[in-house]
């Protein structure tokens, strides 16, 4: 099934958190499944992510050579990601047991890319020139490791996913308030709603 790749779909705050959650559900095996199941997928969500992540990427465009070809990059990319930085939200530091896998796949995603990063203002090189996606992604998980955005990142209590909490004061609760936040205010009314019914019921 076509994916619509909406602006909630980027709601992570980097390249590397939208993709790590493109699994849907994770913790719930019942429900949970993979909008990358189909490989084509990865090339229409890169072109999505092209323009919602134009920040983070210095307007430098996303390309996707050949969307089967570089499927077990970046999901070995997207899974020790998410398996590293969910473990580092829950435990509060990042554990070394999972760098090496991490690692690897981060650089089996930059092998390769032949190009220029981090220069002031490019941060992700020339944007002249589109870059390979699974490089982009490598080098976005990899900033991930930075103690300030390490500080930052979150998991959405509703739908699980992780996020940046780019707020003031660090307190922003839901990875999109408008989606997440109001489905948990609804589910709130709609149980309080049962409890005075039973309450009156009871009476």
């Amino acid at each position: 099934m076509t994916v619509a790749w909406t602006p909630h779909r980027f709601t992570g705050g980097l390249l590397a958190l939208d993709t790590a959650n493109t699994v849907v559900l994770r913790g719930d095996p019942e429900r949970t499944f993979d909008r990358f199941d189909d490989p084509a997928e990865i090339a229409r969500f890169a072109d999505a992510a092209s323009g919602f992540r134009a920040g983070e990427l210095g307007d430098r465009r996303l390309t996707v050579s050949s969307p089967a070809a570089i499927a077990p990059i970046v999901l070995a990319i997207r899974e020790t990601t998410d398996r590293l930085f969910r473990g580092t939200v829950s435990n509060g530091a990042v554990a070394t047991a999972d760098l090496p896998d991490f690692l690897r796949a981060c650089a089996e995603g930059l092998a390769g890319c032949r190009t220029e990063i981090g220069v002031p203002g490019r941060p992700f090189g020339d944007p002249v020139r589109p870059i390979a996606f699974e490089a982009a992604l490598a080098v976005s998980a990899l900033s991930l490791l930075r103690d300030d955005t390490v500080a930052r990142l979150r998991i959405c209590p509703n739908c699980t996913w992780l996020f940046v909490d780019r707020s003031r004061n660090s307190s922003r609760l839901w990875c999109d308030m408008a989606v997440c936040g109001n489905r948990q205010k609804a589910s709130r009314h709609y149980r309080r709603r049962q409890m005075a019914a039973h309450e009156v019921k009871d009476a």
